[in-house]
């Protein structure tokens, strides 16, 4: 952020005060927590921007951009990047299989988890391929994962190397795990793939109460009665699909 006003005109007033700069395009941004700007008054803001900006305007090739955005009653003006969407390298894991959670969804479970990373001490007991591991350490997350499964152990390991990462990933099952974590990752076994009858669901339920106090549960399954039973409170869920699959995602504390 450069500046901002309370009013649109309030902004132009601050931009005025800026120093020139040549080779800069601006770009109204969308704030998708209110109603949509029409193109022609998208533009025209964009226009009065560029305006009060000293300096000459690049439209084709610039060498720099500026947003600008309408965000809680106040006008916002800075430098324009997008996110680079880092998920799509990690699609190209050396090890994978078809029932694992997208690398999409799976970054976006860590993001629902740990909103603000600083300090948090997260953990991924059923890691399954890697790939909540993955997404939560390339985002500088302090993660550490384990299953009880020792036949993908290597490969997991090995994909977290292949993008240049360091995390400790062990052979435990869940019901073993030990220590105090801020907030779990669990995406549970379902009869589908693997046996698991519903009072093991709720012992793993219950063992996650123990070792963290925010579980992210992903399952196939309606978990809603053993969450309960394991003495967590859903506080927010949602549905994502991947083929045949259905699956919830549970904020739990």
């Amino acid at each position: 952020m450069i500046c901002e006003g309370k009013s649109f005109e309030d902004l132009l007033e601050e931009i005025e005060k800026l120093e020139a700069l040549d080779g800069f395009k601006v770009v109204y941004v969308q704030n998708p927590d209110s109603e949509r700007v029409g193109f022609k008054k998208l533009r025209r803001i964009e226009k009065e921007v560029g305006l009060h900006l000293k300096g000459e305007a690049e439209l084709v090739d610039p060498d720099i951009w500026f947003g600008v955005i309408q965000t809680n009653d106040r006008w916002v003006f800075g430098k324009y990047m997008k996110n680079e969407a880092v998920w799509l390298h990690h699609v190209k894991k050396p090890h994978s299989y078809s029932t694992a959670l997208s690398t999409r969804v799976a970054r976006a479970v860590v993001n629902i988890a740990s909103p603000n990373p600083d300090g948090i001490k997260m953990i991924d007991p059923c890691c399954g391929i890697g790939t909540v591991l993955v997404e939560a350490l390339s985002m500088g997350i302090d993660i550490v994962g384990s299953d009880r499964n020792p036949l993908i152990l290597d490969g997991v390991k090995e994909n977290i190397a292949h993008f240049g990462f360091e995390g400790a990933v062990s052979l435990k099952d869940i019901n073993d795990v030990k220590g105090s974590y801020d907030v779990a990752v669990i995406d549970l076994p379902y009869n589908l793939c693997s046996v698991i009858t519903d009072d093991e669901q709720l012992e793993m339920l219950r063992s996650a109460r123990r070792f963290a106090t925010k579980v992210v549960i992903v399952t196939l399954e309606d978990a809603d009665a053993n969450v309960k039973k394991a003495g967590f409170q859903i506080v927010d869920r949602c549905e994502v699909s991947k083929g045949r699959f259905v699956r919830q995602i549970l904020v739990c504390e």
